[in-house]
C-alpha cells in the first residue's frame, strides 16, 4: 500500500471510530464563572476521564474546562481549542492572555481552554516551593524526587504507578473526550510550545476531528529535550555574538562579547553580591554556573530582554551578576506565566525525550551541559510512561496546518518547524519571523494572519492567506544604561 492510501485509510478507520464512540460521549455541562483577566463572564465545567485508558473502572481524573463564549448570536460549530506549553502549563490560567491573543477569533468562535491532566486543576501534580532559582543540580534533583514521592502517595493516582499516564498520548485522547462532550464535529486547533505536540498528536490520532491547526513554536515528538534545547539555546547566544559585532553601537561598547562571557563562567564558582529578593539589601550568595545559565538561557527566550544581555554579561566579566540574572527573572516572574507544574513536566519529558536523548552524545555546550544533567538524573528514577507505536511519526497534514516560528527563538528555533513542514505536506505553510524569539503569535499582523487563516471558508484560501507581514521586524537594538550627568 503507498503512503497515501496508508495514512488515507488510518484516517477512515479514524472516523469510523470516531463515528462509533460518538453514542457513548460524555456530556460536560459548563456553569457560569468567572476567569482572571477575562472581562466577560465564562461557563467552567469537570470532564471525569479514567487515569489509565486501559482500566476505565480503575482510579479517574476530572478535567477542567473553561470556554469563552462567542461574541455573535450564531457561533460557527467548529470552536478553538488553545493548548498551553510547558510542559505543564494551565491554559485556564493562560485565560486573560488567550482572550488577548485570541480576541477576533472569539467573535464567530467559542474558545476553549483545558487543563490538560497534570496542569491547573485536572489533577494537578505541581511540586512545593522548591530550593529557589540559584540551586545547584543536586539540590533540584533531591527537590523533585522528593515530590515524586509525594505526588505518588495521592489517593488518585492509585499508587506510583499512576504517574506514567501524564503524557502527551493521554493528552490528546482527553482533548478529543472533551471535543466529544462539548458536541463539536470538528475543532480549530492553536496551540503554543509544547502544545504544538499534543496538536500534532490529535491530527496523527483523531485526523477527522481538526478543520484547521495553528502551531506557534513547533516542538515536534521527536526533539529529544534536554539534548534539542541546548543545541538551539547555543546557537541563539552565538547568533547574539555575531549580531553584536555587525552593529557598531555594540561592537563599540562590547568590543569583546564572546571573550567577556568565557571570562565571566570562569569566575564562577564564586560568592557574588545580590539584592536580597525582600529588602533589596546586598547579600553574598554563593553562585554556580549550573545556577548561572538558565538566567541566560531564559533572556534569550525574548529579544527585548537579550539586547539588554551583552551589559548584563560584561557586568557579569567584572563580578556583578545582578543584571543577569534579573533578566531571567524577568522573564519567569512575567505576569503571563503560569506555574509550571513540575510533575507534569517531567511526565512527558521522562517518557518521550530522555530516552531518545540518551542514545545522543551530551551537549557539548556549558549552556545546556547543567540542564542535561538534571533531566537525566531525574528521568532515570520517574515512572515512565509507554507510548503508542508511531508516536514519534507524523503523518501527512489531514487539514490546512500553519507553522510559525521566531528565528531567534532558543527553544523552538525555525529548524523544527522546517522539518514538520516537509513531514505534513501539502496542506502545511511554514513561516518565519527572523527576528522574533519563543512565541510570534503576539505580533499584531501574525495574530491577524491566523485569524484570516481560521475564518477562511476552504483549504486553498486559507493555505494563500499572507503571513510574511512581520518579516520586516527589526532586531531590538542593543540596551544601554542610561548616561549619568556629573554633578557640577
Amino acid at each position: 500500500m503507498s503512503g497515501a492510501r496508508h495514512w488515507r485509510a488510518l484516517a477512515a478507520a479514524a472516523g469510523a471510530a470516531l463515528l462509533a464512540g460518538a453514542a457513548a460521549a460524555q456530556t460536560l455541562t459548563l456553569t457560569p464563572c468567572r476567569l482572571a483577566g477575562v472581562e466577560h463572564e465564562a461557563r467552567c465545567g469537570r470532564l471525569a476521564r479514567p487515569l489509565d485508558p486501559a482500566r476505565p473502572d480503575g482510579p479517574s481524573i476530572e478535567l477542567h474546562v473553561a470556554v469563552l463564549p462567542a461574541l455573535a448570536r450564531h457561533p460557527r460549530p467548529d470552536p478553538v481549542l488553545f493548548l498551553a506549553g510547558g510542559p505543564g502549563q494551565s491554559a485556564i490560567e493562560l485565560a486573560g492572555h488567550v482572550q488577548r491573543l485570541l480576541g477576533p477569533l472569539g467573535r464567530r468562535r467559542d474558545l476553549v481552554l483545558v487543563d490538560q491532566r497534570g496542569t491547573g486543576r485536572s489533577a494537578p501534580l505541581a511540586c512545593s516551593r522548591g530550593p529557589g532559582e540559584l540551586a545547584g543540580v543536586d539540590a533540584q534533583v533531591a527537590h523533585l524526587l522528593a515530590c515524586r514521592d509525594e505526588l505518588a502517595r495521592r489517593p488518585e493516582l492509585g499508587g506510583p504507578d499512576g504517574l506514567r499516564h501524564f503524557t502527551t498520548p493521554r493528552a490528546a485522547e482527553d482533548l478529543d473526550a472533551v471535543r466529544r462532550a462539548l458536541g463539536a464535529g470538528q475543532v480549530n486547533l492553536v496551540a503554543v510550545s509544547y502544545g504544538t505536540r499534543v496538536a500534532l498528536e490529535v491530527m496523527r490520532r483523531f485526523p477527522q476531528t481538526v478543520r484547521r491547526a495553528v502551531l506557534d513554536g513547533v516542538a515536534p515528538p521527536d526533539m529529544a529535550l534536554p539534548q534539542s534545547s541546548a543545541l538551539d539555546a547555543q546557537a541563539a547566544l552565538d547568533a547574539l555574538f555575531d549580531a553584536c559585532a555587525a552593529d557598531t553601537a555594540c561592537q563599540t561598547r562590547h568590543p569583546a562579547l564572546r571573550a567577556q562571557w568565557q571570562r565571566a563562567l570562569e569566575r564562577l564558582p564564586a560568592t557574588v553580591t545580590l539584592a536580597d529578593a525582600r529588602t533589596g539589601a546586598p547579600t553574598p550568595t554563593w553562585l554556580t554556573p549550573d545556577a548561572a545559565l538558565p538566567a541566560l538561557r531564559l533572556a534569550l527566550y525574548s529579544p527585548l530582554l537579550a539586547s539588554a544581555l551583552p551589559f548584563a554579561i560584561d557586568e557579569a566579566a567584572q563580578g556583578r551578576w545582578q543584571p543577569l540574572l534579573g533578566l531571567g527573572q524577568a522573564l519567569s516572574a512575567g505576569a503571563r506565566q503560569p506555574v509550571v507544574a513540575a510533575g507534569a513536566h517531567f511526565g512527558v519529558v521522562c517518557a518521550e525525550d530522555a530516552p531518545r536523548a540518551a542514545a545522543l552524545p551530551p551537549p557539548a555546550t556549558v549552556l545546556g551541559a547543567s540542564v542535561a544533567r538534571l533531566y537525566e538524573r531525574v528521568c532515570a528514577a520517574w515512572p515512565r510512561g509507554d507510548l503508542p507505536a508511531g508516536f514519534d511519526t507524523l503523518a501527512p497534514a489531514p487539514a490546512p496546518v500553519l507553522l510559525l516560528s521566531g528565528g531567534l527563538d532558543p527553544v523552538t528555533p525555525p529548524r523544527h518547524g522546517e522539518r514538520v513542514r516537509d513531514a505534513l505536506g501539502a496542506q502545511a505553510r511554514h513561516a518565519v519571523v527572523p527576528n522574533a524569539g519563543h512565541g510570534v503569535l503576539a505580533l499584531p499582523c501574525v495574530r491577524d494572519a491566523a485569524q484570516r487563516f481560521v475564518d477562511a471558508a476552504s483549504a486553498a484560501q486559507a493555505l494563500a492567506v499572507d503571513v510574511d507581514c512581520a518579516r520586516a521586524v527589526p532586531r531590538p537594538p542593543v540596551w544601554a544604561p542610561p548616561a549619568v550627568e556629573a554633578s557640577p
